[in-house]
């Protein structure tokens, strides 16, 4: 899952993906979006910094997922991958019950997964967690791993060599920033464009602590 030293990243390759979106075009997510003014600025300097080793173009807003939950569909499910929209209404009724409050995140270093480079996310009260489980209570998350909190910076165009990354990587000042979390978001992305844009569904405001 991470990035090894001295090793190949794997590259994503341009292509419409036929065999895993199967003509469907709404891929959805929960997300948290990036609307910190200072992080911001300094997300879309560290992806100019390595922009020679990373997918063009990359539409995406910054945002950390929380729960990957398939192809939206108002008709009832046919994949395993589908996620119907009652599903998210149910998502959203089990947030409500649970008065989710605000809360604070921090970001931490420059890291890279096999396939991605990430800046490191800190959840010192495991509220991801917690949410992560809420939303898990009435379906499966789509290809589950090990849950590491993050905000891509893109992903790699090219094999290059994994020592290639981590030398720009210590090479570089890394900041550190706190920011505050009102808001969950329900959105989808086209997934026939690679790194295409976010687009809200529902926005589910937390409330004041």
């Amino acid at each position: 899952m991470f990035l090894k030293s001295s090793t190949p990243v794997v590259p994503t390759l341009a292509g419409d993906y036929p065999e895993w979106h199967r003509g469907r075009e709404h891929f959805s997510l929960w997300y948290i979006e990036i609307e910190h003014p200072e992080l911001l600025e300094y997300l879309n300097q560290l992806r100019s910094v390595f922009s020679d080793f990373l997918y063009k173009p990359n539409t995406r807003q910054f945002h950390l997922t929380l729960f990957i939950c398939g192809f939206l569909t108002q008709q009832k499910p046919i994949w395993n991958d589908d996620f119907g929209i009652e599903k998210m209404h149910q998502h959203i009724q089990y947030l409500t019950d649970n008065s989710q409050n605000k809360f604070q995140l921090k970001t931490g270093r420059i890291n890279s997964f096999e396939s991605a480079l990430f800046v490191e996310i800190i959840d010192e009260n495991g509220i991801l967690l917690k949410l992560r489980h809420l939303l898990g209570q009435s379906c499966d998350e789509i290809a589950p791993l090990d849950y590491c909190p993050h905000l891509t910076l893109g992903l790699f165009h090219q094999d290059f060599n994994s020592d290639l990354i981590f030398n720009r990587i210590n090479s570089i000042e890394q900041k550190r920033f706190e920011f505050s979390v009102d808001q969950l978001t329900f959105g989808t992305y086209n997934a026939k464009i690679l790194q295409g844009q976010l687009y809200p569904f529902h926005q589910f405001q937390l409330g004041d602590v």
